[in-house]
Order: C-alpha cells, then structure tokens, then sequence
C-alpha cells in the first residue's frame, strides 16, 4: 500500500506537466500569474559570501604607489578599493585582518575607529615616491573616504606608510565575512579589493 502511494504521488506530477505541455498556448497565458511566476529569490541565496573572518593575505610587495582610496556599497557587501598606479614593478600584495586595536606605523600609537569591529588592512605598496613625496594625500586622514550611510562600513582611517608598505583601519559594524583580491588595470596599475559582507548568510 505504501509502495502504491509514493507511485500515485510521481505519476502525478508528470501526468500534470504532460498535460500543460500538451495545453492550448492560450490556455496557459490564461493561467493565474501566481501559478507561473517563480518565487522572488531570496537574499541568502544570491549573497552567498562563504568567505570567514579569518586572515586574508597574499605576499609580494611592489615599488607602485597608492594614488587614491574609494568605496562602495553593493547588495551582498560594502567594499573598498586602493588604487596604485603603474609606475615601477610587480604587483601588489595585502594582509587583512580583525584585530583588537589599529596601530600609527611607526609611533604605534592607536587608530581611533567606529564600529563594533577593526580590521588592519597592510596594502604592500607605498604611498610615496623615490623622493618621499606622497602620491596620496585624502581631506582627512581619520576619514579617507565618506561611508555614511552604508550598512556595515564605518569609518576609514589612516594608519601609515613606512618601509614601502601602507597601513588602513576599516571600522565596520561587527566580525562579519570578508575577503580580499587584487585586479590589474590596462595601464598596468592595480586596485586592492577588500569586501565585507553585510552579514553571516
């Protein structure tokens, strides 16, 4: 009886997707919009950012410089990009991690951040030239850039540049999920990619 059941229940719905194959195409532009329309997908399943809290890092260095950092706000995540341009060699590299506190290079003293979270983000790249001069110079050191508004961002800091390496403090709303990536421009630059997702998905 049992084997019976589960038989009625798979013939069914072939029977029914015959049928609708078979229909009048009018008959089936006639059907309920409910019936037809895919149910809306929902947020877990388009933001899936399985990337953890621990350490991102990749290791070389390059002699190119930073010439600007930005950010952005997306569906899945906020994000934040360093530009570095194409003069000298290599490609850079980066470490990402949540830490207690974010320190000056050099003098150690604190970064002050908002949030429930820090991250250190070192891009392995200067933000000077061979004559010290900086290829960077924000508005604001304590606010590289304007992230009011955004969902787990808030507040970019600077933290240094000292022995070819530059250093940044992320506040973000809480440990969430993040990752880390380079992109290579045309021109031969690179953008250091840092993404934190808006929540555990």
């Amino acid at each position: 009886m049992q084997t019976r059941q589960r038989g009625n229940r798979m013939i069914r719905p072939l029977a029914f997707a015959l049928a609708v194959s078979l229909a009048p195409a009018a008959a089936v532009m006639a059907a309920p919009v409910a019936a037809v329309t895919a149910a809306p997908t929902t947020a877990a399943s388009v933001c899936q950012a399985q990337w953890g809290s621990l350490l991102k890092q990749r290791a070389p260095h390059t002699g190119k410089q930073i010439t600007n950092i930005r950010s952005g706000r997306h569906h899945c995540f906020d994000r934040l990009v360093v530009d570095i341009n194409a003069k000298g060699k290599g490609r850079p590299g980066y470490q990402v991690k949540y830490v207690k506190r974010v320190t000056k290079d050099g003098s150690g003293a604190r970064v002050p951040l908002r949030g429930g979270a820090k991250l250190r983000i070192i891009v392995k790249a200067p933000a000077y030239d061979a004559n010290g001069r900086l290829t960077y110079k924000p508005a604001t050191w304590s606010e590289l850039v304007d992230v009011a508004g955004y969902r787990t961002f808030r507040q970019v800091a600077w933290a240094g540049t000292f022995e070819g390496q530059t250093t940044i403090g992320l506040g973000v709303r809480a440990r969430l999920p993040m990752h880390a990536f380079v992109l290579d421009n045309p021109g031969g630059g690179h953008r250091v990619v840092v993404d934190v997702a808006h929540r555990w998905y």
